[in-house]
């Protein structure tokens, strides 16, 4: 690509170059408006004095001059003379923004026939936190924290950490990590500066994008270095913890981000990014004790001093649980038979409740997993205009560092080292892409497995070649003594677990890291270590028939998949050699308007192949009806369908309260059912299990919504939809009575269609003087969900949004401010293996205040999230979140 730019360069002699200025009605200048070439891809921005620069291959040529703020203005020029603009402020803005993202749902947001949501300049320069916050205050989004830097985006509900019913995809690459199965935008993903637009896609949306999309598609826009060149940076310093309700010392939090972009000439030019991050991170620390039975469970009373079996949401290691009567009786036959001593154990023994479980001490989430998250991110991509109307792009995302992810355990995610890279061929009417993800879990841990570990490295629970070395047996060795000593059976327990800890490496100690480091450092199963190297290969490619058909507009498109799972064992069951997995897919969509753009139809359809099940077709159908002006209707029967992820067909992980198992039918060379009687565990109760072939999932949806205007300053959106799941993947416990006590749960389908229900409303008002507020309330509901199913909903039943603010305020303009308020009610949370429990309701409130250099096209901001500082979660197990308090500044922005 250096080679073609070098040998373009002669070619450039014989290109015009055309200049100019841009400026409002007050003769200001517009910083930041876009300059294009009407159907071609050549183009630029405007300056901080509005004045802009673009080469053309030949003139005339006619211009398109836009900007979030202003109406659209399109200009023919003839000759290279100075090119004079004035825009005028576009007072219908809500209505009038484009969707950029992608071809598939190109137009303006009032005209679309589907639910969309879009985040955009003005949002990412009045926004209270980073970019990745802002989809928050959009309806129909939920989000899942796991840590500071790692959360999950999902709409319509099953919310939870790395969702797979949502698709995230950036820059036309799939975001969720091949093997590890979650999105990791946030985290490899574009930084806060070279962000141009999020697009939310609520609601199915497999026909056109595929596997993943059943309720919804969020796409991630980076900026062109040719419509955005020049030095970029941020500097946002900030504190954690004020209050020190987590810790005995306020943190500090670092966010420092770099992107240049250099425009070499009007064929090519490239752009790299920088960002780093360094914070203490939210801690999950919730010590309520919890009754396990199978991967389900329920919060108990009880603390360690109260309840001998005490096991901490957050806490671990003290899931290794036996009934230590067992203990008791073996040591009574220590003595000799009938001897005083024995009857008098035999009695105590009799006395004690059947089973008397006890739990091995654990360690706080704070001791085994470090509580400072780290992120650094890189990235760059090549851009070469081969003509007008193709341009060739060479993309590279890569990021590593310290995160937490909450799945079915936490587990650490350290030193986690994640790559995308892309090259693109991208016509105004088609594109081809080729893209891989190469993922590297470096020395990620479970937390829970690996200090179960830790506490058997330091002293077995049980050893036959040292028995009285044994954890238990000097448990119960020091109970007997304290119960015939005429201690109480709670004192006694107390007494017992101070005996069997003794030596028990304090945390942070020199002798406990260098135990759990060992311990971590070994692959699963003799350790916690994940070694896990995946990757995703994928090839894609769609053409509009725009140009060549003019009855209706047609696209059609498809793509090429493949996955290569390698674990080593340790998450998949692919000890002798990577799990390869082959996925090919086609699409079409048809748009027409009749009736004087009264009606339009739109039609598409979609067939997906996973070489593991039967072929998937996915049609959708939709229609707008425009009432008047700036009022519309739109209605829609869409369909979709998700492939069991890569996890739901091939894992094989103990996780310490169960073995996850995927759903393919290997799983029956594991389980064995023909030698050993398996059941299904549903709330105590046992029934006889037979193995069903895993099916894909599949949906089908019903949506109607209106969009319109009030006096064009205020934007109303309204929605509601029902939909029917059929073959509804999750999970069921499995149990085997005559081999094991740890349960299994595997993937498996339902049975019957489990229904969802919603709705939603949203205001967006644009007040004189440059206020703004906006105001937004919606529902998602599940029912019918069979008995001992877990189907993981995990979404409020009410949510809502509120927002007030001004973009520029006094004579000049230059301060600024926005406040956010996010409300939702609790709600029960299946975290299939973790914990389950009650998501409490909870408010928070973001603010920021801003002042623009324009100048220098900067901005000072003084600003903070969660600014109440009450606590919160928004998932069971989860960190609990406190409030964040910044001043950044940013160069080179608007």
């Amino acid at each position: 690509m250096l080679l073609a730019a070098i040998t373009a360069s002669g070619l450039l002699a014989q290109s015009k170059t055309v200049t100019g200025k841009v400026t409002d009605e007050k003769n200001e200048p517009v910083a930041g408006a876009s300059v294009k070439i009407k159907n071609g891809t050549g183009g630029t921005i405007t300056d901080a004095t509005g004045k802009f620069t673009l080469q053309v291959a030949s003139l005339p040529v006619t211009l398109l001059f836009s900007h979030q703020e202003f109406i659209p203005v399109e200009k023919s020029v003839a000759d290279q003379s100075e090119v004079s603009v004035v825009m005028q402020v576009n007072e219908m803005i809500l209505g009038e923004v484009v969707i950029v993202g992608d071809p598939r749902i190109s137009g303006k947001i009032i005209n679309s026939p589907i639910s969309i949501e879009k985040v955009g300049k003005t949002d990412i320069i009045n926004s209270t936190g980073s970019v990745y916050d802002l989809p928050l205050h959009k309806k129909g989004l939920d989000v899942t924290i796991s840590s500071l830097t790692y959360r999950t985006y999902s709409t319509r509900g099953f919310n939870g950490s790395g969702s797979s019913r949502v698709n995230q995809i950036m820059d036309g690459m799939d975001n969720q990590a091949p093997g590890l199965n979650f999105s990791v935008g946030n985290f490899v993903g574009l930084s806060d500066l070279d962000i141009e637009s999020i697009e939310i896609l609520p609601g199915a949306s497999s026909a056109l994008y595929g596997p993943g999309g059943v309720n919804g598609t969020i796409l991630l826009n980076s900026k062109s270095p040719f419509k955005y060149p020049g030095l970029s940076v941020q500097l946002k310093n900030g504190l954690t913890d004020i209050g020190q309700k987590q810790r005995n010392k306020t943190g500090g939090y670092y966010d420092y981000s770099l992107r240049f972009a250099k425009k070499i000439n009007n064929k090519f030019a490239f752009k790299v990014g920088f960002q780093y991050l360094k914070a203490n991170d939210w801690l999950a620390n919730d010590s309520s004790n919890y009754l396990r039975s199978g991967t389900r469970g329920k919060v108990i009373a009880g603390t360690r001093l109260t309840d001998p079996n005490y096991d901490g949401v957050n806490v671990y290691g003290d899931e290794t649980s036996v009934d230590v009567r067992q203990f008791v009786g073996a040591i009574a036959q220590f003595y000799p038979p009938g001897s005083p001593q024995q009857n008098a154990i035999l009695q105590l023994y009799s006395s004690m409740t059947n089973p008397t479980k006890v739990s091995r001490t654990g360690y706080h989430e704070i001791d085994v997993i470090d509580p400072k998250t780290k992120n650094i991110k890189l990235n760059g991509a090549l851009h070469y205009k081969l003509s007008d109307n193709l341009e060739a792009i060479l993309a590279g995302h890569w990021a590593t560092g310290n995160t937490v992810y909450t799945g079915n355990n936490r587990y650490s995610l350290k030193d986690i080292k994640v790559g995308q890279y892309k090259l693109e061929l991208k016509h105004k009417n088609w594109f081809l892409r080729g893209y891989t993800t190469q993922e590297d879990a470096g020395e990620a841990y479970s937390a829970t497995v690996t200090t179960q570990l830790f506490n058997e490295a330091w002293k077995p629970s049980y050893n036959p070649a040292n028995p009285m070395g044994s954890w238990y047996l000097q448990y119960a060795q020091e109970y007997i003594q304290s119960r015939l000593g005429g201690a109480s059976d709670i004192n006694s327990h107390n007494a017992a677990r101070a005996f069997a800890d003794q030596g028990r490496p304090s945390a942070g100690s020199a002798q406990f890291n260098r135990i759990f480091d060992s311990v971590r450092s070994i692959p699963i199963p003799g350790g916690g270590l994940f070694v896990e190297k995946s990757q995703l290969w994928m090839g894609e490619g769609q053409y509009n028939f725009a140009d060549k058909i003019n009855f209706a507009d047609i696209i059609i498109g498809g793509n090429v998949k493949r996955y290569i799972l390698s674990s080593k064992g340790t998450l998949f069951i692919d000890t002798a050699g990577s799990i390869k997995i082959n996925e090919w897919g086609m699409y079409a969509q048809a748009s027409k308007k009749l009736f004087n753009d009264i009606l339009t139809l739109s039609a598409s359809g979609r067939y997906d192949k996973n070489e593991n099940f039967n072929g998937k077709i996915t049609p959708r159908i939709t229609a707008l009806i425009k009432v008047a002006d700036g009022h519309n209707f739109r209605l829609s029967y869409q369909t979709a369908y998700k492939f069991p992820t890569t996890q739901q067909q091939w894992i094989k992980l103990n996780v310490g309260n169960a073995i996850l198992l995927g759903g393919l039918p290997w799983i029956l060379d594991v389980l064995q059912p023909e030698k050993y009687p398996t059941y299904v565990f549903n709330n105590g109760q046992l029934s006889p299990w037979t193995y069903k072939r895993l099916k894909p999932e599949s949906m089908r949806s019903f949506e109607i919504g209106y969009k319109s205007y009030i006096n064009k300053k205020l934007l109303i959106d309204a929605y509601a939809y029902f939909g029917k799941y059929s073959d509804f993947l999750g999970r069921i416990v499995l149990v085997q009575p005559t081999r094991q006590s740890t349960p299994w749960s595997i993937v498996t389908n339902s049975d019957v269609e489990v229904n969802t229900w919603g709705a939603g409303i949203g205001f967006d008002y644009k007040m004189t003087n440059n206020f703004f507020s906006s105001f937004n309330i919606y529902t998602d509901n599940l029912t019918k969900v069979p008995s001992g199913f877990m189907a993981g909903f995990n979404t409020p039943k009410y949510r809502l949004n509120a927002g007030f603010g001004n973009s520029g305020l006094g004579k000049k303009e230059r301060i600024g401010f926005s406040v956010n308020l996010r409300w939702q009610d609790d709600f029960w949370w299946e975290g299939g293996g973790l914990a389950d429990g009650t998501v409490k309701a909870y408010t928070t409130l973001d603010a920021q205040v801003n002042y623009k250099l324009p100048k220098i096209k900067s901005m000072i901001k003084l600003g903070g999230t969660n600014i109440t500082n009450k606590f919160y979660q928004t998932g069971f197990g989860n960190p609990y979140i406190g409030g964040l308090y910044y001043v950044s500044f940013a160069y080179n922005i608007f």
